[in-house]
């Protein structure tokens, strides 16, 4: 039996849809993200998991009994659920262990047990040294910590996180999204995680849903969501890429100003008339002479932006004869001047076909 499931779940404020025929289900200690940009519906999703929005379509259960309906929602303290809010929301009055404990209490267990488990689940976070603490004493990093622990000290059967780390300067994002991830991995709580920053997706989940204008456009694991995209929106928004759009054509694939052989895409003898490829800028080997040997995807271009990011160069190449654009990044040792004549080596194995832009 599934954990979690949503069942065509949907959220109109008025006319307007925020959250459209949404159907996911999670397994028993699945970790899985909500993703996409401001306004796509994540945390309107998230809100009617918790239990603090109805839903006006679908419906959610948990261990199949029914948690929402369009009919009736329980209530969000009878869920079963935990759930860290952007702003932490720990009590300013109260210590460390205080603030933890808080959900123990409230479960009336005894003192003793409340001690035990409070003082076990700080020194998982660590932060037992600082149990004596209020909140305005730690760092937004510590409250997080305390955050967390306030949440699995309860041992809730669903953990429910929304953007947790975005108050967190980028280190301490880096750092914290590892902790989340390991804390799952020692407690294994069924968490859906919202995000709009996809390493953090990337680095903490087993699965990500990809959402937009209410949808979701895509669920995969991480590696499958960055080299198989499914729709263009997912290829351009999980991590950086080129599009090259180009006609099939007497075993050619041209492009603006280019062609390649058709042979060597990917399933080839299924290719449309029309084609879109999603090409990875780290995918591209970036060459000062022309390559010796025959095969594969190659063409010459000329070099007219260029960027030194420290762990890698990321350069600009136009095609010759074309106004196409296409990113490369390079180690940080291989250096290209500007305006260089170069040749860009693509691999048709890791250029995956996406739909054709309307219209085109």
């Amino acid at each position: 039996m599934s954990k979690l499931s949503l069942i065509g779940l949907g959220k109109s404020f008025g006319s307007t849809p925020a959250v459209v025929d949404v159907d996911l289900t999670l397994k028993q200690g699945e970790f899985v993200s909500l993703l996409g940009p401001s306004g796509c519906g994540k945390t309107t999703t998230l809100r009617m998991i918790a239990g603090f929005m109805k839903p006006t379509a679908g419906a959610i259960e948990m261990n199949g009994q029914a948690m929402s309906s369009v009919s009736h929602v329980v209530a969000p303290e009878k869920r079963g659920m935990s759930m860290i809010f952007q702003s932490y929301a720990i009590w300013p009055n109260m210590t460390v262990g205080q603030n933890v404990a808080f959900g123990l209490e409230l479960r009336k267990l005894g003192k003793a047990e409340i001690e035990t488990r409070v003082g076990r689940i700080l020194d998982v976070v660590q932060m037992r040294h600082l149990k004596d603490r209020y909140p305005s004493e730690l760092s937004g990093g510590q409250q997080q910590r305390v955050a967390l622990a306030r949440a699995i000290v309860i041992e809730p059967e669903v953990l429910l996180l929304d953007e947790p780390l975005s108050n967190l300067d980028a280190n301490l994002r880096e750092e914290m999204r590892s902790e989340i991830r390991r804390l799952h991995d020692q407690f294994h709580i069924t968490t859906v995680y919202v995000t709009h920053d996809q390493s953090e997706a990337m680095v903490t989940s087993d699965r990500i849903v990809v959402m937009n204008q209410g949808r979701i456009e895509q669920v995969d694991d991480p590696v499958s969501l960055y080299n198989a995209p499914k729709t263009r929106f997912v290829a351009g928004f999980i991590g950086r890429t080129n599009f090259l759009d180009g006609t099939v054509e007497s075993g050619r694939i041209v492009f603006d100003g280019f062609d390649l052989p058709a042979g060597l895409a990917r399933d080839a003898a299924n290719l449309p008339k029309k084609v879109s490829f999603s090409i990875r800028p780290q995918t591209i080997g970036l060459l000062k002479t022309a390559p010796a040997e025959a095969g594969g995807w190659t063409v010459q271009g000329e070099i007219v932006e260029r960027a030194y990011l420290g762990e890698y160069w990321e350069y600009v190449v136009r095609p010759a004869g074309s106004g196409a654009r296409i990113r490369v990044t390079t180690d940080p040792l291989e250096i290209h001047e500007m305006a260089s004549k170069v040749w860009l080596r693509l691999d048709p194995a890791r250029a995956a076909r996406v739909p054709v832009p309307d219209g085109a």
